[in-house]
């Protein structure tokens, strides 16, 4: 019986969760200053395996201008139709990170990102910081809003970037059950 318990604390000490992930993104030019943030996006890592999840409801994306808004959600992202954008993928090198150390860890992640109904392969660095038993999982990286067939008019094409930088930023705690 004991063996069984010392099993189950041991498993469940290695996932680490958040509901307040934070995402950012920027998809202006020169032109036009499109930025956004979402701080609700939840993320858990599995320290054992690397698998690695984040999910973030597309409406909770927030912008200095409502208006701005409105169009990201109706009219580009479309929102009703896709309400959540999702990853799921796998820490790499997950053997390099040790999660009951401080220490920051550079990573390399891969998986799927689903976004406007598609779902693309993609690759991209980040870091691991863990610091008095809180780990921050950190991340930048670009995507093209036609590879997730997200349309812009053609009157918008000078103002939205076709190379939209991602900003994912965690705090995430071990995860109890």
């Amino acid at each position: 019986m004991a063996i069984t318990a010392l099993a189950v604390t041991s498993t469940t000490a290695q996932k680490y969760f958040t509901k307040e992930g934070n995402i950012t993104f920027h998809a202006g030019t020169s032109v036009e200053d499109i930025d956004a943030t979402n701080t609700t996006a939840t993320c858990v890592i599995d320290a054992a395996t690397g698998d690695m999840e984040w999910s973030v409801l597309v409406k909770g994306f927030k912008f200095k201008r409502a208006l701005m808004e409105e169009h990201f959600n109706e009219n580009y992202m479309e929102s009703n139709t896709f309400p959540k954008s999702s990853f799921k993928g796998k820490i790499d090198n997950i053997s390099s990170v040790k999660f009951t150390a401080d220490g920051t860890y550079k990573v390399k992640v891969s998986g799927k990102l689903t976004m406007h109904g598609q779902t693309k392969d993609i690759s991209t660095d980040g870091t691991i910081t863990v610091k008095g038993g809180t780990i921050t999982a950190d991340s930048k990286f670009f995507v093209n809003p036609a590879d997730f067939k997200i349309e812009v008019p053609a009157t918008n094409k000078d103002k939205i970037s076709n190379k939209v930088e991602i900003v994912v930023s965690a705090n995430l705690a071990e995860l109890k059950k």
